[in-house]
């Protein structure tokens, strides 16, 4: 797939989310380093996103200027980028008397390509400590805040800059302002998840050429939607899913008839008493996930066996973390992809990543693409270690069979009531404790049950759902009534940040 829109990251928290709000407006793109804008092909437009520094450090990171002249395309500078333009044409930067961090507002004074339609007085969101006080000359001033300072400018036919973030919700006009900035762009650039579909299938029968393919499978949207490219591409593969006993209730069946719905054979692998006796006796959190993650690989890879080529589910998320000048984000999450079996099989050229340029809402437009039924595109995500992370504490048999029953009461009255496809990740934990309660006059000594339900696009942040109380209250008396060991029913109503999704 050629590059349409490059963004160039220098660095900001929002770089990721450009690239997301220019293929939300029906553009392919893709964010590079600095040194990798002269590498990238011909773009149809260049945008420089903002960034942590100042545009005057001896050190401060650059573009090649006479290159990114020469490609003749619309360019589009952002906070950081909108000054490096200022400077590069030889306008002034300077540390600005006051810093402006959050909301501002912009009162536009000349409505040309690059604002027209854009209500004034409207909000935008400001992130920086430098402005242009001196501005090349010819530069027009297309919009101040309040205090008179520009924070749009046109420095000449195809470059623009703004000293806000039009990628964030929080600014008003920003979807307007990045269209209006596409209106410039030549229209074949329109990106089209049929063609970029193709484009995949094309690109597989050229790495694959022949051999057979091992894929892990969960059930989850991107390694089901990764399995069914595969398969619709004509490739021969092997998929593998393994039960490591911290599924949900029912799950393997499930995950076994939804790929024979889908019209694919997997070998599940059940190695659930291989997993719970490593766990016995374990109550910290990390020591969990790194006995599961461990014990995980060695399962998949002994029944894999002798390999030709290895496909992963990675997406573009995981691609800027890892590649990116301004994620520190690798530093934080450990991937699976960085595993010895696999960066050996990628030194030998034996892995194929299809779904790496994808977003994980594109991974379901892609799966929608190619037919698959909504409600496995639409599932819940569901975490690697599966109940692992909703037991605190130590792991029983007995526990999981308690959390297990509790959540398929949970997930049903979800679906039942209309509330499931509402959410974006519902889960139920157990707490490692008992309480007093009293069942048929007598006093119980039971474990509590914690619902949870969020609303989120990336799991980097997530809000809690307020879901209605009649529902809740259904839930609730049935897990009470239903579920032995259970006296009370709590719901979480923790955001993301401070709290996380799951409870380990």
């Amino acid at each position: 797939m050629q590059t349409q829109i490059a963004v160039i990251d220098y660095g900001s928290q929002y770089s990721q989310l450009i690239v997301r709000r220019i293929r939300e407006l029906g553009y392919f793109s893709r964010l590079y380093r600095p040194d990798e804008l002269t590498t990238i092909g011909s773009p149809t437009g260049v945008i420089l996103s903002g960034g942590p520094r100042s545009v005057t450090d001896t050190d401060a990171p650059d573009v090649d200027f006479d290159f990114l002249v020469g490609l003749k395309v619309p360019v589009l500078g952002i906070c950081y980028g909108m000054q490096l333009l200022n400077r590069k044409l030889g306008g002034v930067v300077s540390k600005s008397t006051t810093s402006e961090y959050g909301p501002a507002e912009m009162v536009v004074e000349n409505r040309n390509t690059l604002l027209e339609n854009v209500r004034s007085p409207s909000r935008i969101w400001m992130s920086h400590s430098d402005t242009c006080t001196q501005w090349p000359e010819g530069t027009e001033i297309l919009a101040h805040n309040k205090e008179g300072q520009p924070v749009a400018l046109q420095f000449n036919d195809l470059m623009y800059g703004i000293q806000f973030h039009p990628e964030v919700t929080h600014t008003e006009e920003g979807t307007g302002v990045l269209r209006n900035y596409l209106s410039m762009v030549e229209e074949d650039g329109l990106f089209s998840m049929d063609q970029f579909k193709q484009a995949l299938i094309d690109s597989i029968h050229k790495q694959v050429a022949g051999k057979k393919v091992v894929c892990g499978v969960s059930g989850g949207v991107d390694s089901s939607v990764l399995a069914v490219l595969l398969h619709q591409a004509g490739v021969d593969v092997h998929c593998i899913s393994v039960d490591h006993g911290l599924l949900r209730k029912g799950e393997a069946d499930e995950v076994k008839a939804q790929f024979e719905e889908l019209g694919i054979q997997i070998d599940l692998v059940d190695a659930s008493e291989r997993f719970l006796n490593a766990l016995a006796g374990v109550d910290q959190p990390e020591e969990k996930r790194k006995i599961i993650g461990r014990l995980f690989i060695d399962v998949f890879w002994d029944h894999a066996g002798e390999v030709e080529m290895f496909a992963q589910g990675t997406l573009y998320p995981d691609v800027i973390e890892s590649a990116t000048s301004g994620s520190d984000a690798s530093t934080i999450k450990t991937h699976h992809n960085r595993v010895e079996k696999v960066l050996e099989l990628q030194a030998e050229g034996k892995v194929i990543e299809p779904l790496a340029e994808l977003f994980k809402d594109e991974v379901r437009a892609l799966g929608k693409s190619l037919g698959m039924p909504p409600h496995i595109l639409w599932r819940h995500p569901f975490p690697g270690p599966g109940l692992a992370v909703r037991v605190p504490g130590e792991i029983t048999p007995e526990k999981l069979d308690i959390l297990r029953e509790a959540d398929a009461i949970y997930i049903q009255e979800l679906r039942d009531s209309g509330w499931y496809d509402r959410i974006w990740q519902a889960c139920t934990s157990l707490l490692p404790c008992k309480t007093v309660g009293v069942k048929g006059d007598v006093r119980a000594y039971e474990y509590p049950i914690v619902l949870r339900a969020v609303i989120s696009e990336d799991a980097m942040t997530a809000d809690w759902v307020e879901i209605e109380h009649a529902v809740m209250r259904t839930i609730s008396n049935r897990i009470l009534n239903e579920v032995k060991h259970v006296n009370r029913v709590l719901y979480d109503i923790s955001t993301k940040p401070p709290a996380s999704i799951e409870w380990e």
